[in-house]
């Protein structure tokens, strides 16, 4: 394969206390919310059977992971805090600047 721009790999990330077992929740309870949105989603009834599926079958990896391979596991909950967090600084941004 041609690769045009060589990334470097993404560094380990760092270890503290409780970070397996905050890891394992945060691993967890993604796929468990995507069940669950997928179960009161209006949609058809094979889609809500693909995601929940895939729910199932993304947990254990997710799991093992966490607990296994920590130093290679990033918080999915941080990683949508920060988009969220950038969402809500420009509906801010953008209410103070229709309000002048």
């Amino acid at each position: 394969m041609f690769v045009l721009i060589a990334r470097e790999a993404r560094p380990d990330a760092p270890g503290w206390p409780g970070r397996r077992a905050l890891a394992l929740v945060d691993a967890l309870a993604w796929p468990v919310v995507w069940a669950l949105l997928a179960w009161h989603a209006p949609m058809p009834g094979a889609l809500i059977w693909l995601v929940t599926a895939f729910a199932v079958l993304i947990a254990p990896l997710r799991a093992y992971t966490a607990l296994f391979a920590n130093h290679r596991y990033w918080f999915t909950t941080w990683l949508w805090a920060r988009v969220l967090a950038l969402l809500m600084l420009i509906a801010i941004v953008l209410k103070v600047a229709m309000s002048l």
